[in-house]
């Protein structure tokens, strides 16, 4: 909105006003207008929250670049308009237990159910991998999830899948997004009080039916486990799985057990920021279980703990998220699973190292399970982002729920091999394969122009060496190719020197913070066991060079 003044400002913001439904958002508006705050006010009226492949995402409050009920409704109309158009049927509708979500769920199916659709509203507030699993289970045209997975807590969100259960992808977005700007005012929107249906726990009942279907029958089940939820909705549902499987019950972490909108314990309710996982490492140190276990907030991610020697008695380390990515393809490889593995561009190379020595597919794909949800004949997909799809004859979408049981499953099995443990694997997957390491240079921006100037600044003078490893290709995203459609980042392939073989960037903004998120690989041979220390330093003094490197090259 170039150019429009206070004045205009205060006009859109006094319209706004007028027609917005919920009592709370009109106080917070009717607050701003009284004081004359048009800062604020130009905050909130600067533009729109835009519709795309991730929905909608973003902070709280009143005006159309908030979450709220207004722009909820404005976003259920014009689903409703884009499915009456191209897919008229059942829509599964699921939520989490942030603020307002289960208000913006039932403006959902109000707005779903007067647009003469047959809507569907989980019976509480359930892991997104539920919803994915019910809209292919109950043959749904499409679903909606209200969560903002792992943002602050002033933040909610709008995700939306379509019948096949995998989010949606161009030009799906584009025209939701065309419908959602031709909505006009709120008062045409038909809102009734009742006419959709609530479902029962038959359908959680369904899902955890299912995810025994990810696990080998008869296998190992003996493995102590620390679980924590981070305040989200996945503490009921992963206990009630992996009793079903056989597992030993968890031990909680009681400060994180119950839903709470406000994750008081965590800065990021995010298993991969920093300090995230301090409340289960302590349990950890108390109860000495084999392994750590976490979902991210609604529960659609997992992140996993191990015993860390190397740091001294009762120290512990959390998994990066290509190191479970390669311990459960190797696992799925060794049960005989077939079908084509894949992982995002932004991960580690490993799984396609893995898959090719087992003889399987393997396919790269854009980030986002939008993307690696489709990719045909699917057996296994994942994403650095502690995203994994073990199951994708349930869920073809990133589920926290299943991929902990597997995790578990393969941790029981070393148990059972004489005590191995996941450490122990990693190091013999390095020893096969080379040790791939990965680090990330991520920074979080307030304004985002400071993003697309990062990027700007790469395109106009490129990188000819990171870290003293030659620059061999630099590829911009933005052009697409035959195996990826085009996307906003930028990729460099390094060549190898000394004792590292290869290595590889890729830099990119965040589809869903205010990040630009730049992944690291380096690939460093090993000869035997007793090596495996030297390449882990070698590696880590590598990725260090690059990221500084990197970091000067884009001015962050």
């Amino acid at each position: 909105m170039a150019g429009v003044g206070p004045a205009d400002v205060e006009r859109a913001a006094r319209a706004w006003l007028a027609e917005d439904p919920d009592p709370e958002t009109r106080a917070e508006l009717a607050a701003l207008l009284d004081a004359g705050d048009t800062a604020a006010l130009a905050e909130r009226f600067a533009g729109t929250l835009q519709f795309g492949t991730a929905g909608l995402r973003g902070e709280m409050g009143a005006g159309p670049m908030r979450m709220n009920r207004a722009v909820v409704i404005r976003a259920a109309a014009g689903l409703a308009a884009y499915l009456n158009r191209t897919a008229p049927g059942l829509v599964v509708i699921g939520y989490d237990a942030r603020h307002r979500s289960a208000d913006f769920a039932r403006d959902t199916a109000a707005v779903l159910t007067g647009a003469g659709l047959r809507a569907a509203l989980l019976p509480r507030p359930l892991p997104t991998p539920v919803v994915a699993f019910a809209i292919r289970h109950l043959g749904a045209v499409a679903g909606v999830v209200v969560t903002a997975s792992h943002n602050p807590p002033r933040d909610n969100g709008y995700k939306v899948y379509l019948g096949d259960g995998s989010q949606i992808v161009p030009p799906a977005d584009a025209d939701i997004a065309s419908e959602i700007a031709a909505v006009g005012p709120l008062a045409g929107v038909a809102r009734p009080e009742s006419g959709w249906e609530v479902l029962g726990e038959e359908v959680v009942e369904a899902y955890l039916a299912r995810t025994g279907a990810a696990l080998a029958p008869g296998g190992a089940r003996e493995v102590s486990v620390v679980y924590t939820p981070m305040h989200g909705v996945g503490q009921a549902t992963l206990v009630d799985a992996f009793a079903r499987a056989g597992f030993p019950a968890p031990a909680g972490v009681a400060e994180q057990a119950d839903p709470d909108p406000e994750f008081p314990t965590v800065a990021f309710p995010n298993p991969e920021e920093p300090g995230a996982m301090d409340l289960a490492f302590t349990r950890a140190r108390a109860v000495g279980p084999d392994l750590v276990l976490a979902n991210d907030p609604d529960a659609d991610r997992c992140a996993a703990g191990v015993p860390d020697c190397s740091q001294g008695e009762g120290s512990w380390r959390m998994l990066r998220g290509d190191e479970v990515g390669a311990l459960l393809a190797t696992h799925l490889v060794r049960r005989g699973v077939r079908g084509t593995f894949a992982a995002s561009i932004v991960s580690a190379s490993l799984v396609g190292r893995i898959a090719a020595a087992a003889g399987l597919p393997y396919r790269e794909t854009l980030t986002g399970f939008k993307w690696l949800g489709r990719v045909p004949g699917l057996a296994f997909g994942y994403e650095e982002a502690l995203g994994y799809c073990v199951d994708p004859g349930g869920v073809r979408d990133k589920d926290g729920i299943t991929a902990a049981l597997l995790i578990a499953e393969l941790a029981a099995e070393l148990k059972a091999d004489g005590g191995r443990t996941l450490t122990d694997l990693l190091d013999d997957i390095a020893l096969e394969h080379g040790l791939h390491a990965t680090d990330q240079l991520s920074v979080r921006v307030a304004d985002l122009g400071l993003i697309a100037e990062a990027l700007d600044r790469l395109r106009a003078t490129p990188p000819t060496t990171l870290g003293d490893l030659p620059v061999t290709g630099a590829e911009d995203l933005r052009s697409g190719s035959a195996e990826l459609p085009p996307t906003d980042g930028l990729r460099y392939a390094l060549a190898g020197t000394g004792d590292v073989a290869s290595a590889r960037v890729i830099v990119r903004p965040s589809g869903t913070e205010p990040k630009l998120k730049c992944y690291l690989e380096v690939v460093v041979p090993v000869a035997d066991r007793a090596m495996l220390p030297t390449a882990r330093t070698r590696a880590a003094e590598a990725l260090t060079a690059i990221r500084h490197d990197l970091s000067t090259a884009a001015g962050v």
